[in-house]
């Protein structure tokens, strides 16, 4: 009999100690950052029925949901008219939940089952895996986390404010400081296809100008051009394309563009008040970035558009979000407004890799091995494990009698900066030998001494 060799399901990994305790030192950020701000963690299970996920995301969606088979005889009621219609007839009887897709949707399912014990405006976040049953390519997964932040049932502008201010708190903590946060109100995209003679295409307009770092204006004309906009309109728009830098002079300049559009006007005042609350709040614009064009999720949201980008790295975008109209309203709870934002947290790791950024030192290792001779040491080692776990000091007792080279090879291939050694000399003592791995010295310290300098 051939012993199978074990792997992964294809588009899924493994997280190591290595790369563990680095996700967790962006996650602890983030978590920290939502709780100072008000946020409350929220989780919801893997598996949604498949009536709560199907015909959210598109037909495109429904392709990549993984449906859960129902457990036992899970053929029992499909019969061979269904096998001959075909998948859509086979699915229902055999299939009743899926895996979720993303965190949107079963927030809302919450928002609604639970609406009357919620308080709102209800801001809450949620760190949990999504599964999507894509083709697995480079950065891309079958199974990723997603790490939302939303706030429902208020129109106010200051949750667009707590999102900038969340966004350069957490990245103020990872130590990343070129990027930038880029803004927009689809409002004012609404406001541009009128302006250029082309009422209710903003759709249209924005495919084609989301592509504008990627393949130049040149070509997005072209583009244009295809989808049947007048040359006229597409001329209208190229002062758009190279406005001068600066948020505030963009916003003059649209003032007078925009002029003719009532909702064109509506972006631009909720835009600038954004930007007057970060100067009530005592922040600059640093990193914050007024992007005209920036056209993401547009079925989706209402007011301003979030995409942040950090700077001459390999990756895109590391967030994004925005504010919509209506969250719940597929389940029938009409009307609940809200705004929130997603960390890509992988996409993260992978900026921060790339930048050399993760503070290996205090990366969840153990501070101290405890080494000795023999069984007599070993005794004495396990009342000192005590005193220093006690401590709150990361500590460990070496398990097993063996050579003290063996014990050292050990501490050094796990990274652990200190070694006790324990010796007939210290045992009488009630002393320990401590050696700093890093540079090589030894001590004799006692006890107290020896959790004074480990803490």
């Amino acid at each position: 009999m051939s012993i199978q060799k074990p792997t992964l399901p294809k588009g899924t990994r493994d997280f190591g100690p290595v790369q563990m305790a680095r996700r967790n030192f962006i996650l602890d950020t983030i978590k920290d950052t939502f709780k100072l701000f008000g946020f409350q963690q929220l989780e919801t299970p893997a598996m949604e029925n498949l009536s709560t996920l199907t015909g959210k995301y598109g037909d495109e969606g429904d392709q990549l949901l993984f449906k859960i088979l129902n457990s036992g005889d899970f053929l029992k009621n499909v019969h061979e008219e269904d096998l001959n219609k075909g998948t859509s007839s086979v699915l229902p009887k055999v299939a009743e939940k899926g895996l979720r897709y993303d965190l949107t949707v079963p927030f809302a399912r919450y928002v609604v089952m639970n609406r009357n014990e919620i308080t709102f405006p209800f801001k809450r976040f949620q760190i949990q895996p999504v599964w999507r049953a894509d083709r697995p390519q480079k950065g891309r997964y079958r199974e990723f986390y997603q790490c939302d932040a939303d706030v429902v049932g208020t129109d106010s502008l200051l949750c667009e404010l707590e999102i900038i201010l969340m966004i350069k708190r957490v990245f103020g903590k990872l130590g990343l400081t070129d990027y930038s946060i880029k803004i927009n109100n689809r409002k004012i995209l609404t406001g541009l296809s009128e302006v250029i003679g082309e009422k209710g295409r903003e759709g249209e307009l924005c495919v084609a100008i989301d592509k504008l770092d990627k393949i130049g204006w040149e070509k997005v004309k072209e583009e244009l051009g295809q989808r049947n906009f007048t040359k006229e309109s597409i001329e209208k728009l190229s002062p758009i394309i190279d406005l001068q830098e600066g948020n505030h002079a963009k916003l003059e300049f649209l003032k007078s563009f925009l002029a003719a559009s009532e909702t064109g006007k509506k972006g631009i005042e909720e835009l600038e008040s954004v930007f007057e609350l970060l100067s009530t709040y005592g922040e600059t614009e640093a990193n914050v970035d007024f992007d005209v064009v920036l056209a993401r999720g547009l079925t989706y949201y209402t007011g301003a558009i979030f995409e942040v980008k950090v700077n001459n790295v390999s990756i895109g975008s590391v967030s994004g979000g925005g504010r919509y109209d209506n969250l719940t309203g597929v389940f029938g709870l009409e009307g609940v407004s809200g705004v929130g934002f997603s960390f890509g947290v992988d996409r993260l790791y992978d900026v921060m890799e790339e930048l050399g950024l993760f503070p290996e030192e205090n990366m969840e290792k153990t501070k101290v091995l405890i080494t000795y001779f023999d069984e007599k040491g070993f005794t004495y080692g396990l009342k000192i494990l005590n005193q220093l776990r006690k401590s709150g000091i990361s500590s460990e007792l070496y398990p097993d009698e063996s050579k003290i080279k063996k014990q050292l090879t050990y501490a050094d291939k796990k990274q652990v900066p200190y070694v006790i050694i324990l010796g007939d000399e210290e045992i009488q003592n009630n002393s320990v030998s401590l050696k700093d791995l890093q540079s090589g010295t030894q001590e004799s310290l006692d006890l107290d001494t020896l959790i004074a300098k480990m803490k």
